[in-house]
Parts: C-alpha cells; structure tokens; sequence
C-alpha cells in the first residue's frame, strides 16, 4: 500500500493555551497541530499534554486553516454522542468556510448517507445501511476469511519474514469487504487507492473522484444485475435510495471497513508481539485473542480521533463555550486513557468508546469483530512463532488526524511449508 508524506511543514504541538472560559476555536494561542508526524509519532503523550494545559476540550488544528476543538474528556464525549439535537452531524453550514482544497475536506464534508445526517434523514439511511450490515452472514464469514488468509499466509510463509500491513492485513480487509459488495477484483483496487488518499488526507480530492467512479460501475452493475451482497440490499432497500445517496453509502461501507479493520489487525498484532503479558500467555492460551482486542479497542483504537459533529448553536461545556457549526471531534483514543476512568484490570471490559455510542454508534461491531479476530487467529496458527522484525522505537505511524496506524509492521519467522489448503 502507498504510504504518504505530510504536504506541510510541521509544528510545534504544544505552544499556548485558550483564552480563559473561551471558545477553543476561537482561541487566540496557537492550536495542536493533530496532521504532523510529530502527533501521529506518540499521541499519548500528546493527549497527556493536552489534558495537563487544557482538560477535556482541546483547541486543534485538523489541517492548516482547519481550527477544531478535540474531546478528551469521556463523560464529555458521552454526553455529547447521546445528545444529537444539540450535537448534529451535519457539517454543510460549516464546510463553507474553509478552503476549498483543504485535504480534510473530502473525509469530513456533507454526503447522503448516515454519518453526515441527523433526524429523519439519518434515520432512512441507517436503516438501509443496517439492512445491509444484517444481510452478512457472521457464520459464513468465519469461513469467507479463512479462505482469503490462507492464499495470503502461503505468500510469504516459506520467506521467514513479512511485512504484515501490504502482505496480509491490508489485501485480506480489501478482499474480504469486496466480496461482502459483490465487487470484482479490478473495480476493489480503484476503490483501495481512492479510499486510502482519503484518509491520508493526501490527494483526497483525487481519491474521492477515483473511489466515486469505481462505485459508481458497481451501482450500476448491481442495478441491472443483482446478487446476494450488500450492494443488492442497498440498491433494493425501500428507502429507495438514489444513485448519489447508494454511492455515499457504500463509500461509509468501505471507510468503516477498510481502514479501521486493518489499522485494528495490526495494533493487535503489535501488542501480541510486543507485550509479555499478552505475547507469551496468549499463545500459551491463558489470554485470548478477544482479550487483546479490547485492550487496543481502549488504547490505540483503529479511528483515533473521529465521530465529528457541529453544534446547532453556542453551548457551555466543562466552562469553555462551543461555537455554532464549528466542528467538534471525539478522541476514542483520548477518552478511553482518561484517568477519571482508568484503573483496575480491565480484562473482558468492553465500555471503551471505539465504537461511538449513541445514534452514530457503528452498526457493524459484530462483523469487524469476526473479520479481525479471525485474520489473526489464521495467522497466529500459522506461523506461531512469529517476532517482530525491529524494536517498536523503529516502526513509524502514517500522519493523519483521524486514524491510528501502521506504516509497515515487519515480521521474521522459522520458513514454514505453505498451509494444506483443501
């Protein structure tokens, strides 16, 4: 997979605070720059700091000339994913106002479909969505995995290394999503290339022109011919949804799939690999596969900093004022590492924020689970003596204010016969 460089030069992260009971908007220091490798190179250190100067309401930077405020706050966060009527998810009053080649605007800007809608709206296109969702068969998936892994593990077993990112976790979360739309091999690598600009924030205005076309061909195809996927369900759906609305369904399909069940493979990879206290015990079977998942879905969760809104008016929250339609973002990250609620073993606690909560919370928890836990399990069984190719200070995290993820994450093991595949 390519991997992107920043186009702008970064900034110091930390340099100034908001004006006192202020608008983190609108505050007159300089804001936290959530673009730059600098962030992406160790947010927790970054959400400490901004929890030491600011508390629960950050003022950042999403791009230059893109001023946001970040909640890091977990009763904050809650309060607002629970309160649509206050907290709308529709940005069209404020996209207006920033550049129009800001490289953030693609990912955040107003579509039809349920991420970008409230009310009435929202509802019509979450219940074709879910339809769609409901439509995958959890126990066939299961099976549709396993039949992806294998061809992918027999790529790289006999070499005694890989790099699991391009090698494994990316083309298996590729392939599994396109045969979920019922999307030909050709048509998946436009929408791959397209969806990955988007959320690099790196010639995102080309990869949305590129992932729209290639969805566009799947639209129609199903239209004329339909089949038993999620596309045919949309296409279907009595919410009779629009060529333009199905084209920005399918694209919320891919985006909270793709990027998320890979970047989430990986981060729990990397713990396994990394942590005694998963690494070790884990293969041995005291720990499973599920316990480390949630530990990551708490600590370097997929979506790092997402679930945006913009409030329908100025609203007081943990004494700073919230501008109208100025956009509001949760740290999923930074809010599960909030010390109000830390503390304890946290084994089979499952109340992180990963998910969202309220009417936007994701409604595919069920199928990324089975999707990742499966792809891990296939590889662990595989190669179970795998280690990781280089220290942790070596590996490097794509920028980007929204995701968390891996570069490349390298891997070295004993040369394994390829896998029996019947």
């Amino acid at each position: 997979m390519t991997t992107h460089q920043p186009v702008t030069t970064p900034q110091p992260p930390f340099s100034g605070c908001p004006v006192a009971h202020g608008s983190p908007v609108d505050s007159e220091g300089p804001r936290i720059s959530l673009y730059t490798e600098e962030f992406s190179d160790d947010p927790h250190h970054a959400y400490r700091e901004m929890r030491r100067r600011f508390g629960s309401l950050v003022p950042i930077d999403l791009a230059p000339d893109v001023p946001a405020t970040l909640v890091i706050g977990y009763q904050d966060a809650v309060r607002i994913l629970n309160d649509p009527d206050h907290f709308p998810a529709d940005p069209r009053t404020w996209q207006t106002s920033i550049p129009p080649d800001s490289p953030v605007k693609p990912m955040m800007e107003w579509y039809p479909n349920a991420l970008r809608n409230s009310g009435t709206a929202h509802a019509r296109y979450r219940a074709a969505y879910v339809a769609g969702i409901d439509k995958i068969d959890l126990n066939a998936l299961n099976s549709t995995v396993e039949k992806i892994a294998m061809p992918l593990i027999n790529t790289f077993c006999e070499e005694g290394s890989a790099d699991l990112v391009t090698q494994y976790a990316f083309p298996l979360v590729f392939e599994v999503l396109n045969q979920l739309v019922g999307c030909s091999p050709e048509l998946g690598q436009r929408i791959a290339a397209g969806m990955a600009a988007l959320f690099d924030t790196v010639n995102a205005e080309w990869g949305m022109t590129y992932l729209s076309e290639a969805l566009m061909e799947l639209i129609q195809l199903k239209r004329s011919q339909p089949g038993d996927d999620v596309t045919s369900v949309l296409v279907a759906h009595p919410s009779n949804l629009d060529d333009e609305e199905l084209l920005s369904n399918l694209i919320s399909f891919y985006g909270a799939g793709l990027e998320p069940q890979q970047n989430l493979i990986l981060n729990t990879l990397l713990l396994m690999l990394t942590d005694d206290r998963f690494g070790g015990d884990m293969l041995g079977g005291s720990l499973s596969t599920r316990d480390a998942l949630d530990e990551v879905l708490f600590n370097d969760p997929p979506m790092a900093n997402f679930c945006t809104t913009y409030p329908r008016q100025p609203i007081l929250i943990d004494n700073a004022w919230l501008p109208a339609h100025q956009p509001v973002l949760i740290s999923l990250a930074g809010c599960n590492t909030d010390p109000a609620i830390r503390g304890g073993d946290r084994t089979g606690n499952r109340s992180h924020l990963a998910w969202s909560i309220g009417p936007h919370a994701c409604p595919a928890q069920s199928v990324a689970l089975v999707v990742v836990q499966e792809a891990i399990d296939q590889l662990l069984d595989a190669l179970p003596e795998m280690r990781l190719a280089q220290s942790m200070d070596e590996l490097s995290w794509r920028p980007g204010p929204f995701h968390r993820a891996l570069t490349t994450l390298p891997v070295t093991f004993p040369e394994s016969p390829p896998l029996n595949i019947a």
